[in-house]
């Protein structure tokens, strides 16, 4: 297996990545679909590229600034407008790109995955959104995402990514992985309610 390109994707996306703090899912979400892809029949390749470019359209620079334009903004198809091209600047399997966008389509949590790379990737990728990194993630988009310009906006995601994230995990190597981050959330928006009460705004 060649890994030449996987060197320049990473390049290319710690490049793009803006602001800087936008570059760390890339890394954890490949390292945790190592994880949860372990004991199926996968290609790695294709995972590796999709999980490494499935957020191009959110990147400043990529994404539209104007807060109307953003909130209609769909940052999958932009990234699988230019993931193709990207791909082969980085001299990745022609015959792959196909199975690389498809994953990038099928990727988020209300999608329905129909490859097993696909699956792997949209259950790595609802960890990334429990537990603590899932806690780092969204507070730290408080004030600068137009989504959460309160403490209080940001802990309603994470309410509803308690309630609604884990019944969407399809694979039993993804459940085992997301109890303890769910426990975690849990305590934390436990914690917030008892310190804060109705004073969080």
């Amino acid at each position: 297996m060649t890994t030449d390109f996987r060197a320049a994707l990473m390049e290319h996306v710690r490049h793009e990545a803006k602001p800087v703090d936008k570059y760390g899912h890339q890394p954890r979400l490949y390292t945790l679909t190592r994880e949860v892809g372990r004991g199926h029949d996968y290609d790695d390749d294709v995972v590796f590229a999709a999980a490494w470019l499935h957020d191009l359209g959110v990147f400043v620079g990529h994404r539209p600034e104007d807060p109307a334009e953003l909130a209609r903004w769909n940052h999958v198809r932009y990234a699988c407008e230019h993931a193709p091209r990207i791909l082969a600047d980085a001299g990745f399997p022609s015959e792959k790109i196909p199975r690389v966008l498809s994953v990038i389509q099928e990727h988020q949590p209300q999608d329905e995955p129909t490859s097993v790379e696909a699956m792997i990737l949209r259950d790595a990728d609802i960890l990334e959104q429990l537990g603590a990194i899932g806690i780092l993630r969204t507070v730290s988009k408080v004030g600068r995402d137009t989504r959460y310009p309160t403490f209080s906006d940001a802990m309603k995601v994470l309410q509803k990514n308690l309630e609604t994230l884990p019944g969407k995990i399809r694979l039993e190597s993804t459940k085992k992985l997301a109890e303890s981050r769910v426990a975690v959330l849990q305590e934390f928006l436990t914690a917030v309610e008892t310190e804060a009460k109705e004073n969080l705004f």
